[in-house]
């Protein structure tokens, strides 16, 4: 063994997938720290462990053939405080977490399995103390890579950085079964300078979610400068989602050279009143989407989670603007092609109050599919299901369709209501 590097067998770990070796990973962490750093080698095998915290330059290295299971055990994952959808309690710790750590790196061609199938039935029966574990999260964290690792089961979100700095997520894949509750795959949030590339997510939930807290959370940050790029995205409620937690507003996003494959929406921007927050500047470039509900859902009325389907959420009179009206602004498609679209080509409501505004559709080509089922493009009270419809735009200013073409679609090609 020298000075950097570290093999988790000389810590006593058994590769058997039956014994716990979570205190095999915890003397691996403190040695590699107390050395200032290096990186922790899992060899091929199964290693079942509770929850696993790392410190600053620490590499952790699951090699091809390795396999790190996570106990299924509530007992196994430590408690602490953190941001769970939106704001701050108590949860099961993620199942890999820093905290106010630097130079952390996760890598290799191994698989982590979050085993999250008894997690997801003990929640649905409401018989969890703590919400789930996520599959890996940092907290106040910068000089962050997650690369080349398989993940899988994760018994909640799957990678979510909160609050931290300068991250990389690259060649990572990501699949949880498309009925497993909120199991979205990588949710930035309240993060700056996050670049996210070259990764497959099939997930339960929302694929790609960029996030910044709830108007109950605590430390308000942006999330902003983020880059998603040549990225397979498949099954899930969203492709890459800006939402619903966006009080600390979400800006300077980037989305280009991505495939959507049977995604219930594309491109998904959603919040309600009450959560105050901006979004804006945002550019989507060179998308293929297939077999999706709508390509693209921007939605002030969204009515999932607390308080959601009360009537100040739902009423669509105009309210008064303040700090606590979201704004949806600056966002612009450009190269997009979306075949065997189901509901609506195109749907866009904002508030009386606060409209959507500032956006671009140019060279846009949108294809209904034959003979769809009818389904609610979007998650709002007293929405209708339908299908094969057209582009529908209600509260809006300033919308421009450039080179825009709507196909096979049944009725008006667009409905346009409340405009400025």
């Amino acid at each position: 063994m020298n000075n950097s590097f570290y093999n988790i067998l000389d810590f006593g770990a058994k590769r058997d997938g039956k014994t716990l070796n979570t205190a095999a990973f915890k003397k691996a962490v403190k040695k590699c720290s107390e050395c200032g750093g290096g990186e922790i080698y899992i060899p091929a095998g199964d290693y079942l462990s509770g929850s696993i915290r790392l410190e600053s330059n620490i590499t952790l290295n699951i090699s091809a053939g390795a396999k790190i299971i996570f106990s299924n055990r509530p007992e196994d994952h430590e408690i602490i405080l953190q941001r769970w959808e939106g704001k701050e309690q108590k949860v099961y710790s993620p199942l890999i977490y820093a905290k106010n750590a630097e130079n952390v790196t996760i890598k290799g061609q191994g698989m982590i399995d979050g085993q999250g199938k008894k997690w997801w039935h003990l929640f649905e029966n409401n018989k969890l103390k703590y919400a789930r574990p996520r599959g890996i999260s940092f907290e106040n964290c910068s000089n962050i890579l997650i690369e080349g690792v398989k993940i899988k089961n994760s018994p909640a979100w799957t990678v979510n950085p909160i609050k931290s700095d300068k991250i990389t997520i690259n060649k990572v894949s990501i699949k949880n079964p498309p009925n497993s509750p909120n199991t979205d795959g990588i949710n930035p949030s309240s993060c700056k300078n996050v670049h996210i590339s070259d990764c497959h997510v099939d997930v339960g939930d929302d694929c790609i979610t960029i996030k910044s807290g709830t108007e109950k959370g605590q430390d308000l940050i942006p999330c902003e400068n983020i880059t998603v790029t040549n990225c397979t995205i498949v099954h899930g409620h969203g492709g890459v989602v800006i939402g619903s937690e966006m009080s600390g507003s979400v800006r300077n996003v980037t989305i280009n050279n991505c495939v959507f494959d049977g995604t219930d929406r594309g491109i998904r921007i959603k919040s309600r009143r009450g959560r105050g927050g901006v979004v804006e500047d945002i550019v989507v470039n060179n998308i293929v989407m297939n077999n999706v509900l709508s390509p693209v859902i921007m939605n002030l009325f969204y009515f999932c989670g607390e308080g959601g389907k009360d009537k100040f959420v739902w009423d669509k009179n105009p309210k008064k603007f303040n700090s606590q009206t979201p704004v949806i602004r600056e966002v612009h498609f450009n190269n997009i092609r979306a075949n065997n679209v189901k509901t609506r080509a195109i749907f866009i409501y904002g508030l009386p109050e606060s409209p959507i505004k500032d956006i671009t559709f140019s060279n846009v080509s949108i294809t209904m599919a034959d003979q769809a089922e009818a389904k609610v493009p979007a998650m709002m009270s007293k929405l209708k299901a339908e299908k094969q419809k057209g582009v529908y735009c209600n509260n809006f200013k300033d919308i421009d369709f450039i080179n825009f073409k709507v196909k096979n679609q049944i009725g008006k090609k667009f409905e346009l209501l409340n405009a400025k």
